[in-house]
């Protein structure tokens, strides 16, 4: 059984946001963007302090007006933030529970369930998404939150427990809850204004008052997607999206549609200021006006009786939108309109806009919208304010240019550095366009400058499940592409391969500069080779059993024998022959294949290296079975023996994505995985030590910085790249510290 982890919350406990130095002073590298944002929420107290959420667990504050953000962890993916209207230094979010900061967004501590009621962090699903247990847990999962603007200390919330929905209430910040009242459905939305509040939900927006209890039912029986609200004296006004459209009411009045010039529009979210609701941004799209389509944003000053296109994107960008790499590179409907927005209470003037790949501010009413997530370095590169959404596999250097640089991404693909990280440029010229997703890796000549090759394609995040199971291989499109200038142009070159998803390439440094020999792992097809410099390529499945091998990761030993690794197609075990992963190996080039021995109780072989001393010895990743609480059969995994026998030398972390040796030191080696944890061993995988500064819920693997020994470049599933070294005290980073064993793991 693995070993269980240890709640460390209290007074120690804490997560490193904002301003506060990282151990190792990471920072995040990359051009910025690139990902799904959410939530963005402007401080009521300092208009330049805004929270900004992303589908990919991070969360990110900024102190001056969107010019650098800080990454911070709070486990999981938020779904709401709070400010206190009454004290600008506490900040509320809902992620995994109900957090709290009391700094500002410095630190934050878990505030529900009440730490002392939790019992355990539920983490099997193959994400290793974390469920808190606790008991007593009355509230369950809070849906709706607000603070008393006349007490700090009186807070609300809409909790869902059992099916069953209340409102409950705190008068002692937080310490205690009681039920106020039953709710028919889980709230979304409370406000507070005077002696009144309103509890908006799907279908109903309920008033509860001294002198008035009143519903708005949701019009033309749909349901209610986005709500925001405003007030001004004693009259309420609240925005609405239902069906597509846009709705206001004011002061309790029936519903008004929001009608905006042309026709057709579908509305998607809704923003007004909570001090100025005349005013509110609608993000539309399909808009049909003058022969064309258009989307972005429309802004009323009257309540919503008339609109105005304030964004209006179409085949080209308008010219009133300052934007980064995004626009540049796939065009201006690429991160479509606005997912969500955020209006300032204090200035309606300030509003914030998040879509699939970007965080656009606008200052003056909408009639300009800039850039948040990207500074401009040069005429075309960029370089991150910290608002990173991408995911990435790999940091690669250039062995010929120590400034160049590249990181495969998913999403935004292949991106390239040439002063040595501090500024990127997409770098996937002439990779066919069904291809240029995602690179997910880049492998270089050793003796010829310039010469590099990349696995590229269509289909992102694999290995992950929700890859696999909504697709079929045999739709997967991708390839080899090659470069003879240094990742500036590509060719693809592929011939005899067939489309498919390749997530690695291999070169065997033995092999003739002109006649190399690569090998690629195509995921649902098996291990192709080429013997001609990658000019064309022949399926080498010899051996392997699975009929459709998800074929994912390769490594070679100092002799030449060749591994590949086969990603599981079963998350429990529950599938029979060819759902559990697999490992093979190969001594003649993979003409024959030989299936070897996994450790016990593991079906999810993720990541492999072999000692470049002592080919023998093969560490093995594994990512945990999604059985039981935590998972079982994830871990590090080391044989001695080329894999006859294996012991288990890290169970503390159970979704282990990669295990990495230094190239300079064959002692030193890393890991990391999706549990906020990223480890190094300098003992040759004997005694694990957790790297302080990283803690992004969901990492890949750890790359040693070829130019400082004290520092590594850590990929991550939705973080892009951090950069760090791997000192500093080991204090808590967030409410689940692996436990040290006793023993050999401490």
């Amino acid at each position: 059984m693995p070993a269980m982890t240890v709640i460390a919350i209290g007074a120690a406990a804490c997560l490193l946001a904002a301003h506060q130095e990282r151990p190792g002073q990471f920072e995040v590298l990359g051009p910025g963007g690139g990902g799904a944002m959410f939530n963005p929420v402007i401080s009521p107290h300092h208009s330049n302090t805004v929270l900004v959420s992303c589908d990919m667990t991070g969360s990110y504050i900024t102190r001056d007006g969107g010019r650098h953000w800080r990454m911070f962890n709070l486990r999981g993916t938020v779904s709401f933030f709070a400010f206190d209207p009454g004290n600008p230094q506490v900040l509320y979010a809902m992620a995994t529970g109900l957090w709290r900061s009391a700094d500002g967004g410095e630190t934050w501590r878990l505030m529900y369930p009440k730490p002392s009621f939790v019992h355990g962090i539920e983490m099997a699903s193959d994400h290793a998404e974390e469920r808190i247990l606790a008991e007593p847990d009355p509230l369950g999962m809070i849906t709706a939150f607000a603070v008393d603007p006349r007490d700090s200390r009186t807070l609300y919330a809409a909790g869902s427990n059992n099916s069953a929905s209340r409102l409950f209430v705190s008068h002692d910040g937080g310490d205690n809850w009681s039920s106020q009242q039953k709710l028919s459905e889980p709230a979304t939305h409370i406000w507070i204004h005077g002696s009144e509040m309103i509890v908006g939900s799907a279908h109903r927006i309920q008033i509860y008052g001294r002198q008035r209890t009143q519903t708005l039912a949701v019009p033309n029986s749909a349901h209610f997607t986005y709500l925001s609200a405003g007030f001004r004296d004693s009259a309420m006004t609240i925005y609405a999206v239902a069906d597509d459209s846009g709705y206001v009411s004011v002061s309790g009045s029936e519903w008004r549609r929001c009608e905006l010039p042309g026709k057709g529009a579908k509305v998607r979210a809704i923003a007004t200021s909570l001090n100025h609701p005349e005013v509110a941004y609608l993000s539309y799209g399909d808009l049909e006006l003058n022969g064309k389509a258009w989307e972005g944003v429309a802004k009323t000053s009257d309540s919503g009786k008339t609109w105005t296109l304030v964004w209006q994107d179409g085949p080209a960008a308008a010219s009133n939108i300052h934007d980064a790499w995004i626009t540049q590179r796939f065009g201006a409907d690429w991160g479509e309109n606005p997912l969500m927005l955020g209006v300032a209470q204090q200035d309606p003037n300030l509003a914030y806009a998040t879509d699939l790949g970007r965080t656009m501010k606008t200052s003056d009413g909408g009639a300009t919208w800039n850039v948040v997530y990207s500074q401009k370095a040069s005429a075309s590169t960029w370089t991150s304010t910290g608002l990173d959404v991408t995911t990435s596999y790999g940091i690669h250097f250039d062995p010929f240019d120590r400034k160049r640089e590249f990181i495969t991404y998913t999403d935004i693909g292949l991106f390239r550095s040439e002063d040595g990280g501090r500024s990127w440029a997409s770098s996937t010229a002439g990779v066919p366009r069904e291809w240029a997703n995602t690179t997910y890796w880049v492998v270089f000549d050793p003796a010829v400058q310039g010469r590099m090759w990349s696995v590229n394609s269509g289909t992102h995040d694999l290995p992950r499940p929700k890859m696999w199971r909504r697709t079929s291989v045999a739709t997967y499109r991708g390839g080899v592409c090659r470069s003879d200038d240094g990742g500036r142009t590509w060719i693809p070159s592929n011939t005899g391969m067939e489309e498919t998803a390749p997530t690695h390439i291999l070169l065997d440094a033995n092999s003739s500069a002109n006649t190399r020999t690569l090998y690629v792992a195509a995921f649902g097809r098996g291990v192709y080779k080429s013997a001609d410099d990658g000019k064309t390529w022949r399926l080498k499945n010899t051996g392997i059993r699975q009929s459709q091998p998800f074929a994912w990761r390769l490594a070679q030993d100092s002799a030449g024998k060749l591994y590949v690794l086969v990603a599981r197609r079963s998350e429990h075990g529950e599938i029979g022959d060819g759902g559990d992963g697999a490992m093979y190996s190969s001594k003649d080039g993979a003409e024959h294949w030989t299936e070897m021995n996994l450790p016990a109780g593991v079906n999810g072989p993720n990541g492999v290296a072999i000692d470049p001393k002592d080919p023998k010895r093969i560490y093995l990743a594994a990512w945990a079975r999604a059985v039981g609480t935590h998972g079982e059969g994830g871990g590090i995994f080391l044989s001695t023996d080329s894999g006859k026998t294996w012991t288990c030398v890290l169970d503390r972390d159970q979704h282990v994505y990669d295990v990495t040796i230094d190239a300079r030191d064959p002692n030193v080696l890393y890991a990391a995985g999706f549990e906020s944890s990223a480890w190094r061993s300098t003992d040759r995988g004997e005694h694990w030590v957790r790297i302080p500064g990283f803690n992004f819920k969901w990492g890949h693997r750890v790359i040693p910085d070829p130019l400082n020994r004290e520092q590594v470049y850590v990929t991550t599933f939705g973080g892009s790249v951090w950069h760090g070294g791997m000192e500093g005290v080991a204090r808590p980073l967030d409410i689940l510290t692996p436990e040290m064993q006793p023993g050999r793991l401490q």
